[in-house]
């Protein structure tokens, strides 16, 4: 028997990167062509399609240089450069029965060693005797060799298509295979030469197709990359994205150069105007100037939604001009044709979008209100008639708490004014047509039945921020109006038991708290928000909707740790601050004013202190104190200076109500950087208590006086932060 063993090949995952000799690689090339894609889809589908492919060749031992995607809607393409030819050959071993069962004394070998080499595919002779920690045991040790790269493909390629998905897929033909549109062709060439593997029941070859318009019928025999990008520019296709981003991106900066207008950015609109082409052409068109009446919002949106069009606004007062940027998928001799045919459609949209906006005015917004009894919020919390009532009242407790200026009867009327008027725009045409102008039309149109400036500017700014970084609403009554619209919908949904649950938040209740946090903290606004958020609970409470089982005070506590979770994560991004740190503080926060902004404050003091050499082992005494008065018997009894025998525990004692009463005072006036400096102060006292002292003296009165102490120590930490959190570095 062998007890060598033999040495294994290189990991798959070292051989992306690494260079093949030339003879030995070939490079592969794949094209999925379909009918268009719906533009959204394609940018995910390449990036799945390029992950899949590499890890693909991994887990089949394949090694390559490099992998690339290209697309367009009508082609997804993949390209792997120095792909090797053949699959690195590997061991594969198999532990089999130990020594001592698989041979008898005479050293024949047994029905278990036997039994086991069949199993493997061996001969008894070639089982390998190996020591483990077990013992002697024995091993089957089969070579894999390696396969040629093009019969492994012919296996892979077809998986790795299925295995694209999509938002919404489809079946067309008779082999059940779905995708987001018919596949029409398949491409798939290595080493120059057609790979005829068979994929939603058509059988690749080496031939493409060009553009619907610009390219030849008889489409392009495709040799390599470089001949398939080449042969696709000739018929009119530029496959790289990237490249016709690029194109876009010039020629836009040509026609606004030449013009003298400045382009309304819009980077979900550059996307499209990427992936809904494939020969990018831009050209500028023109609407009439009286639609400018119309407020510039609505004919953004409808430019965009409608037809994917670029705005324009005055390069000195930023206001809309009556053109547009059009990015047509041609290259025509006379491109006025398409110029004008855009310009039409155009015109038939932005008529549509002047009709809504001159039928909306035609009625008060605050006629709209009583039908918005009419308008399910949703099936277990009522009507939007419902939640507006709700957001009257909650208004009228939140605009104080914002300013003292909100105290008075003038703005708090404007705060109940503007819940009050907020959701009627849901009920015009305009925002029936787009859904996104919700409150930007309620703004505009309280403007128009001359609401107060502050009303029709706080129904504006209602949805602000509407991402995750966008605009804050600015004016008293917009941002009263957002946090109470946000606490309204988060104590409603948790209210029924409609919680996000990992990845899914179909009510958007994570966007929401981060709404909350960040006007909360980026205002400065010193307010108790679990104050607001009993408050928000009760108000909905009271509409009589069926909740979920748990005390009022279970329900308001699982909103402030959502709520916590979004502050977690503003402390990390925005100010870069340590985990344990924001943990520490957090802790201590539950049952007590919640004051966001003062949270902040204590983390970022914390997280300055924790960079003093002196502070890791000062929290390696706070935590030894903290452990022993978790661990031994404590009788809670107060300290009892007459029990001190040591001078160090006068002197620890002594500096815990020296430093209290400066810690206290420095919090009082939120200054938390002298508050923690009074807790560095701390460590001499400490250090020389555990020099000097055995805290589990005999003396069972002396333990308990000196755990007493500990105790003192503990909370005087802890009236800051929770303490047991920090980490200390290399613990």
């Amino acid at each position: 028997m062998k007890k060598n063993q033999k040495s294994r090949p290189a990991t798959p995952s070292t051989m992306k990167g690494r260079r093949p000799s030339p003879a030995t690689v070939a490079e592969l090339l794949l094209e999925i062509g379909v009918e268009e894609l719906p533009y959204q889809f394609i940018a995910p589908a390449l990036v799945t399609l390029k992950g899949s492919a590499e890890q693909m060749l991994k887990d089949h031992r394949i090694a390559f240089q490099s992998a690339r995607t290209m697309g367009t809607p009508r082609r997804l393409t993949l390209v792997v450069e120095g792909l090797a030819t053949q699959q690195v050959s590997i061991n594969k071993e198999a532990m089999g029965p130990s020594k001592a069962v698989a041979f008898d004394s005479a050293g024949q070998p047994t029905r278990a060693a036997t039994g086991f080499a069949a199993g493997q595919g061996v001969s008894v002779q070639e089982l390998q005797i190996r020591q483990t920690p077990k013992g002697e045991y024995l091993f089957a040790v089969k070579q894999e060799l390696g396969r040629p790269t093009n019969v492994v493909l012919k296996e892979l390629l077809p998986q790795l298509i299925a295995k694209l998905s999509f938002p919404k897929a489809m079946k067309w033909n008779s082999t059940g295979a779905r995708f987001a549109r018919p596949v029409r062709w398949l491409v798939a060439v290595y080493g120059g030469e057609a790979l005829p593997i068979e994929a939603a029941g058509i059988t690749a070859g080496n031939r493409t197709e060009g553009h619907r318009v610009l390219g030849s019928a008889k489409g392009l025999v495709v040799r390599d990359a470089e001949s398939y990008v080449k042969g696709l520019e000739r018929q009119g296709v530029t496959v790289d994205p990237q490249r016709r981003r690029h194109m876009i991106e010039e020629q836009i900066a040509v026609i606004c150069k030449s013009t003298g207008f400045r382009l309304n950015i819009d980077a979900d609109l550059l996307d499209q105007a990427v992936y809904t082409t494939e020969c990018p052409n831009a050209i500028i068109g023109a609407f009439k100037p009286a639609y400018l009446e119309v407020p510039q919002e609505i004919l953004i949106t409808s430019m965009k939604e409608h037809q994917g069009f670029f705005s324009l606004m005055h390069q000195e007062t930023g206001k809309l001009v009556p053109h547009f940027i059009a990015v047509a998928n041609n290259r025509a001799k006379d491109m006025g044709l398409i110029r004008e045919g855009n310009e039409r459609v155009l015109a038939a949209r932005l008529a549509d979008a002047k009709f809504f906006f001159d039928e909306d005015r035609k009625v008060r917004l605050e006629d709209r209100v009583k039908k918005l009894a009419g308008v399910t919020f949703h099936q277990k919390l009522g009507t939007m008639a419902q939640k507006q009532e709700r957001l009257e009242k909650l208004i009228v407790i939140i605009a104080p708490l914002l300013s003292p200026s909100a105290e008075n009867n003038e703005t708090i009327n404007q705060c109940r004014r503007a819940a009050m008027l907020c959701k009627a725009d849901l009920l015009t045409g305009v925002v029936g047509e787009f859904p996104e102008l919700q409150g930007i039309m309620g703004g505009e149109y309280a403007a128009h039945d001359t609401e107060p400036d502050a009303v029709s500017a706080g129904i504006r700014e209602q949805y602000l921020p509407r991402s995750i970084d966008g605009a804050l609403p600015k004016t008293l009554v917009g941002q009263a109006l957002s946090l109470t619209d946000r606490l309204d919908a988060i104590a409603a949904f948790f209210h029924v038991g409609l919680v996000p649950t990992g990845s899914e938040d179909p009510f958007a209740l994570r966007r929401h708290a981060t709404a909350i946090v960040r006007i909360i903290l980026e205002s400065g606004f010193r307010l108790d928000l679990g104050e607001c958020i009993r408050h928000a609970r009760t108000i909905v409470i009271n509409d009589g909707f069926k909740g979920v089982a748990g005390s009022e005070q279970e329900g308001n506590r699982r909103i402030v740790e959502f709520i916590f979770e979004r502050v977690r994560h503003y402390g990390r991004v925005v100010h870069a601050l340590r985990d344990d740190v924001i943990e520490a503080v957090l802790k201590q926060a539950h049952d007590k004013p919640l004051d966001l902004v003062d949270l902040v404050l204590r983390m970022k003091a914390l997280e300055s202190v924790t960079t003093k050499p002196e502070f890791d082992p000062l929290i390696v005494g706070f935590k030894r104190a903290h452990r022993l008065v978790g661990k031994e018997q404590w009788d809670r009894k107060p300290v009892d200076k007459a029990k001190f025998e040591h001078p160090t525990e006068s002197a620890l004692h002594q500096a815990i109500v020296e430093e209290r009463k400066k810690m206290l005072s420095a919090m009082n006036h939120g200054e938390y950087g002298q508050a923690l400096d009074a807790l560095v102060r701390l460590k001499p006292a400490i250090d020389a208590f555990f020099a000097a002292v055995m805290v589990n003296a005999e003396d069972p009165a002396i333990r308990s006086n000196r755990l007493s102490l500990l105790q003192e120590v503990a909370d005087f930490f802890n009236s800051f932060a929770d303490f047991s959190q920090i980490v200390v570095q290399g613990s």
